[in-house]
């Protein structure tokens, strides 16, 4: 869930003006829900001078790993063994996520299982080893998240109201929140059968949502069962539905799950949606001057796995807009400045962040494979070569470098 925009846009270290900051998150929140363009640049900007040069800076001081040069690729031979090394670990994680479980004792949010499902669905559209048993894996736990979408009975994908289950930053900032909904009499409107179905704006649900309505979409592409399209659609209506929160990678999720529903149905209404999220939600908060143009302003989505999550719902509604639509030139731009800001990176300096980046750069790679120049000039061929070696190389060591999702996307791409 978010934290109060005056942690979000200034440093922690910085005094914060009771004056000044306490009306700033009504304010932009007012601004968000009218849809009011100008006030909401106006208020950015009033943040971008508060911040001055540390504008751009994340919260965490980010860290590289280097990747030696010439380190070889996986070999196609071991990735053509996809999840085999590792799918009892991968059923024993995904073992207690059933039907009928009582939520509140999750120690995880839905993403996870929702992984599962992506990366079994990468091994079975790449048709590697252990293909059959990946598939039965995604099916039964795909079950699960329908299941759960059903008994939370908003149409989005909820989070566990489960409180100190788990140490995870995740299911402790639920717990906080959960712990505020309690405490103001909100509870009821808040928790339906031990999932957490509303964030009264807070903006967090479209996370899990996103992910887990991604990978149905991935699963219904080899399935075709339609209960996954329908459970896809269902998370995507109630994103459209949503109101724009003060977190900028929060509305990002929503801008890539209505794209991809875009894609899935040309339905116009969804791209409608997902651009002006885009505009109004995501990209204003992005820095198009100075040393760090291309990052996003505020210290918490300044972070890289945030930056590559704007990264991947930019590139996705891009490539659903058709080349005449009078935003894709904005929306463009903005995709553009942001890959080529954090890509450079990774070859200059090492690699910072490694799952929601081979996430994005496999995304882009795949939607603007017909266009050789702009993955040049954006550094996403560069960058995409040195995280696929810093993850082959710890691979090789008997390492899993990556989540589910992103290690059966990255060896369906090196099996190729």
């Amino acid at each position: 869930m978010i934290r109060p925009l005056c942690y979000l846009l200034i440093p922690a270290l910085a005094a914060c003006h009771p004056s000044e900051t306490q009306s700033t998150p009504t304010k932009l929140t007012a601004a968000l829900a009218a849809k009011d363009s100008q006030t909401i640049h106006t208020l950015v900007q009033t943040e971008h001078l508060r911040l001055g040069d540390r504008a751009g800076t994340p919260e965490v001081t980010d860290t590289y790993q280097k990747v030696p040069p010439n380190t070889p690729l996986l070999d196609p031979a071991i990735a053509q063994l996809g999840f085999s090394p590792h799918f009892t670990r991968l059923k024993q994680l995904a073992a207690s996520w059933k039907p009928g479980l009582d939520p509140t004792t999750l120690t995880e949010p839905l993403r996870a299982p929702a992984s599962i499902i992506s990366g079994c669905a990468a091994i079975a559209q790449a048709n590697l080893q252990g293909k059959e048993d990946c598939l039965t894996l995604a099916t039964q736990t795909a079950d699960f998240l329908l299941w759960a979408q059903e008994q939370a009975g908003a149409g989005c994908f909820p989070f566990p109201a489960a409180r100190g289950t788990s140490e995870a930053r995740a299911m402790q900032v639920a717990t906080r929140f959960l712990d505020r909904a309690e405490k103001t009499g909100k509870l009821a409107q808040t928790v339906r059968n031990g999932w957490a179905f509303e964030d009264h704006g807070d903006g967090g649900l479209q996370f899990d949502n996103a992910e887990c309505a991604l990978a149905l979409f991935e699963l219904h592409h080899i399935t075709q069962d339609p209960r996954h399209l329908a459970a896809a659609l269902k998370a995507a209506d109630w994103a459209l539905s949503r109101p724009l929160c003060t977190n900028w990678n929060y509305n990002a999720f929503s801008v890539h799950l209505l794209a991809k529903a875009h894609a899935v149905t040309q339905n116009p209404r969804y791209l409608d949606a997902a651009v002006q999220k885009a505009l109004l939600g995501v990209i204003p908060g992005q820095l198009t001057d100075g040393p760090f143009a291309g990052r996003w302003m505020d210290p918490h989505n300044a972070r890289p796995a945030y930056h590559y999550i704007m990264m991947s719902a930019l590139a996705q509604l891009t490539a659903a807009l058709p080349p005449n639509h009078p935003d894709r030139p904005a929306i463009l731009t903005a995709l553009r400045l942001g890959l080529t800001t954090r890509n450079a990176e990774f070859t200059s300096q090492g690699v910072m962040t490694k799952d929601k980046a081979i996430e994005s750069l496999l995304l882009v790679s795949h939607l603007f494979q017909n266009d050789p120049a702009f993955l040049e000039s954006t550094h996403t061929t560069t960058a995409l070569n040195t995280l696929s070696q810093l993850l082959s190389e710890e691979a090789r060591r008997g390492k899993l470098p990556l989540s589910p999702s992103g290690w059966g996307q990255f060896l369906a791409h090196i099996s190729k």
